[in-house]
């Protein structure tokens, strides 16, 4: 599905790896894996270096349009994080592309601790009526699906 949705905007053989292992991440982290394991699985399905930390990536990250060279960074800026703020904070802090960083951190850190409440209701806030109700519907499928 990641394959599918992902080659519209980025069909690259590249940008797509990086769209499965972000989904792969998600999946994982919904099935309350823990970080460490999550990096081998990703670093042994999708080749990916996961055994780094953020502040090694901060100092010399840099702004790229190469999933290779981003995907990895969000994924570390989630599986290191401790909460999903720390997730955010992590992403924003090693620059580069960064409302990408946070959208990718924010996916797995989501999956992995969910939103608290008050981060969720101010953002939902800034959201028009159309967005809420896309995302209403998305959320009773996920739950649905949880459920099963």
């Amino acid at each position: 599905m990641a394959t599918q949705v992902t080659v519209i905007t980025h069909n690259h053989p590249e940008g797509l790896k990086a769209a499965q292992a972000t989904a792969v991440a998600i999946w994982l982290a919904r099935q309350r894996t823990g970080s460490e394991e999550i990096r081998q699985k990703l670093t042994e399905r999708f080749g990916y270096r996961l055994d780094m930390m953020v502040d090694e990536i901060r100092p010399g990250y840099k702004f790229t349009e190469a999933s290779q060279d981003s995907v990895p960074q969000a994924l570390v800026c989630a599986l290191e994080a401790t909460d999903f703020e720390d997730a955010m904070r992590n992403a924003v802090s090693i620059g580069g592309d960064s409302d990408t960083i946070a959208a990718i951190a924010g996916s797995v850190a989501e999956a992995r601790f969910g939103i608290p409440e008050e981060i969720a209701a101010k953002t939902w806030s800034y959201l028009p009526r159309d967005m809420r109700v896309v995302m209403t519907g998305l959320y009773q499928q996920t739950q649905d699906s949880s459920a099963r």
